[in-house]
């Protein structure tokens, strides 16, 4: 089974900056998709960053481009997410997820139904 955790979650005011990381027992087995989603009060879950380690293709939603961006640190094989400019909308528990790709596979996939692994999620709060 494999084991996925986030950190670096927490209360920030608009305007500010977090970064994720994202850290799983099989980060070192490529190549992957890793996927960051994100569930606000009241809304379904969606998709917000996701990287292919095959090739470093990466995708964001349209809601992040320019303010989020995806980086991956292999020698601690951790993935992390800047996220920049923080709006109230993006309040919201932020999941990593990851799932084994084939390695010619050279786009992003960001669709959360096809993500295995899962981690519990860790709490952004944009306000003043």
């Amino acid at each position: 089974q494999v084991q996925v955790a986030e950190s670096g979650g927490g209360l920030v005011q608009p305007g500010g900056s977090l970064r994720l990381s994202c850290v799983a027992s099989d980060f070192g087995l490529d190549p992957q998709h890793i996927g960051w989603f994100r569930r606000a009060p009241g809304k379904e879950r969606e998709e917000v960053a996701c990287i292919t380690t095959s090739d470093g293709s990466t995708y964001y939603a349209d809601s992040v481009k320019g303010r989020f961006t995806l980086s991956r640190d292999k020698a601690t094989n951790t993935v992390y997410l800047q996220m920049n400019s923080l709006k109230s909308d993006d309040t919201g528990v932020y999941y990593c997820a990851t799932v084994p790709t084939d390695p010619e596979v050279n786009q992003a996939m960001c669709d959360a139904n096809e993500y295995d692994y899962w981690g519990q999620g860790t709490q952004v709060t944009v306000s003043s």
